[in-house]
């Protein structure tokens, strides 16, 4: 049974949140999302940050590095953009879109991280 639905009102729920997408980076297509969807274009935003997720997966495998990503921070003038990489589903990432003037970048990582922790697929 998926609860991912429940976790991305959950995620847009958090103080700032505009949007909530779960999205497949293999495909680029975003699984699910919730929030202000006429804020942006949220499937452009899945399959630019699809892009996001796998130069950093590059540029780590290029460095040797044998470690994981907990969550990328894209910092706009007016937005934190936030993409976090849930441990028990390799492949998906939440990506979260935050008003930087309403938003607590501590608490977000944070209820984000809790929650990607709690999908069921």
């Amino acid at each position: 049974m998926t609860n991912v639905d429940v976790i991305l009102k959950e995620a847009v729920q958090i103080d700032g949140a505009v949007a909530a997408l779960l999205v497949d980076y293999q495909s680029g297509m975003a699984l699910g999302q919730a929030g202000d969807a006429s804020v942006m274009n949220l499937d452009v935003a899945a399959a630019g940050n699809t892009d996001v997720v796998r130069a950093k997966m590059r540029t780590m495998e290029s460095l040797g590095l044998n470690d994981t990503i907990d969550d990328i921070l894209i910092t706009l003038g007016q937005a934190y953009h936030l993409i976090n990489l849930p441990k028990s589903h390799p492949g998906l990432f939440i990506y979260l879109v935050l008003d930087k003037s309403k938003a607590n970048l501590a608490m977000a990582r944070h209820k984000l991280a809790t929650l990607s922790n709690q999908i069921e697929i």
